[in-house]
């Protein structure tokens, strides 16, 4: 495509960028992604091998299919299109592509740090959050923050026999399952002391916007295989998902899970734990407060490790911007609806560090589907929703490359074009 390509070595996986040749008085648009994903298992779930991508029902299959490549690669293809056809590029572009999205963009935040002043983008775009549903276009303004932990819970200094030592010692797992049960309530709020103390909850307003959105509980349930929906008592589905923190447990490990029975008191067992925050919660108190709260009830019998993982802090952005406004305009244009606004339940850590090292006004126009199984078996994306993705991505340039113009909605429309985050007066 002619563009200048460099890999950039660090600690962890490389680092790619792809920039147009820049030129004076147009803006510079960077576009991120990510090429690392999660990991595939359990690997007997695909109907297709994870890695080969399959193309059935006009969707492509495989792992990474939507989280991120599909989506970025709409990118690509937008850019390629202008190259091809021959049409002068209406702004400056780079790409700016990790390998650890994942695991917490640890090299990528070094990165920008190193290097924001030489790529001074004007505009960010990040395709790496979803839409509300196929008929409805979606701008992300806000996303949830992570903090992520891992619980070991050490007895005895090895599996022992429980018929002979059973009921002498403290069980490992047991133990573990008791301090996470101690976590969360039966109305599934965190019990964690000052788990809510910096929660902002959502006002009457915001209330009333999140109702319009065409949300169908029953059909969500569906979708997700489950019998009935559950979370904190007191709040709707989308308001758990999008404006409520969470404890989650991610994994748990601890003596046999082989075939058959094996009668032991294992000596240890693991948990992997992620909370979700929300606007103004801090990871790093959140992740103190838990392991007070965990050391203060666990017992004496057995030896209790609290490892800090991955962090990062909530987003939260207005629409009535210029890009935001440029995004809005592409993504009418080519789906022939306005946009909803919305919040993100998953986290983007990096977004921070763009903030902080970068500059440029940050924008969430996310391409994949809620039902494209990202981080589960068979993770797809549609190939109809990707080619849209491409003509809404070659819109957004040209929008990118006029004067600031802002074009906010101050009352939801006829078809259920929504801004959750802005305050509109009664």
């Amino acid at each position: 495509m002619g563009l200048h390509v460099k890999l950039h070595r660090t600690k962890g996986h490389p680092i790619i960028t792809a920039a147009t040749q820049r030129r004076a008085g147009v803006p510079m648009v960077l576009i991120y992604g990510h090429y690392d994903v999660q990991p595939p298992e359990p690997l007997e779930l695909w109907r297709t091998p994870p890695f080969e991508p399959t193309v059935r029902s006009g969707k492509l299959f495989g792992r990474g299919a939507s989280d991120n490549k599909g989506q970025f690669f709409a990118h690509v293809k937008a850019v390629e299109t202008y190259v091809r056809t021959s049409t002068p590029l209406p702004v400056n572009v780079v790409f700016l592509i990790e390998g650890e999205e994942e695991t917490g963009s640890f090299a990528l935040a070094e990165f920008v740090k190193r290097r924001g002043r030489a790529l001074r983008p004007d505009y960010i775009v990040v395709s790496d959050t979803g839409m509300f549903s196929k008929d409805h276009p979606s701008i992300t303004l806000g996303t949830r923050g992570i903090a992520a932990l891992e619980i070991r819970v050490d007895g005895p200094s090895r599996d022992l026999h429980s018929g002979v030592f059973g009921g002498s010692i403290a069980n490992p797992a047991m133990v573990l399952t008791q301090l996470l049960a101690a976590c969360v309530d039966a109305d599934g709020r965190v019990t964690v002391p000052g788990f809510y103390d910096d929660v902002i909850a959502l006002t009457a307003m915001e209330r009333r916007e999140l109702a319009q959105l065409p949300f169908d509980e029953k059909a969500y349930a569906k979708l997700l295989g489950v019998p009935s929906l559950a979370g904190e008592k007191g709040h709707s589905t989308l308001a758990r998902c999008w404006a409520r923190p969470t404890f989650e447990i991610n994994g748990m490990s601890s003596g046999y899970q082989g075939e058959g029975s094996k009668t032991i008191v294992p000596s240890f067992a693991v948990a992997k734990i992620s909370c979700r925050l929300v606007t103004n919660q801090q990871p790093r108190r959140i992740y103190r407060l838990i392991e007070r709260h965990l050391r203060r009830i666990c017992p004496k019998s057995v030896r209790l490790t609290i490892t800090e993982g991955h962090h990062s802090a909530a987003q939260l952005f207005t629409c009535n911007i210029t890009g935001t406004q440029a995004a809005a305009r592409a993504l009418a244009r080519v789906h022939g609806c306005d946009p909803v606004f919305v919040r993100e339940d998953g986290s983007l850590p990096i977004l921070d560090d763009f903030k902080r090292w970068l500059g440029g006004e940050i924008m969430l126009m996310g391409l994949g589907l809620p039902y494209d199984n990202w981080h589960s078996p068979n993770e797809k994306m549609d190939l109809a929703n990707f080619h849209r993705g491409i003509a809404v991505s070659v819109e957004l340039l040209r929008e990118l490359s006029k004067p600031g113009q802002t074009e906010h909605r101050t009352r939801p429309s006829a078809d259920g074009g929504v801004c959750f985050n802005c305050k509109m007066e009664d």
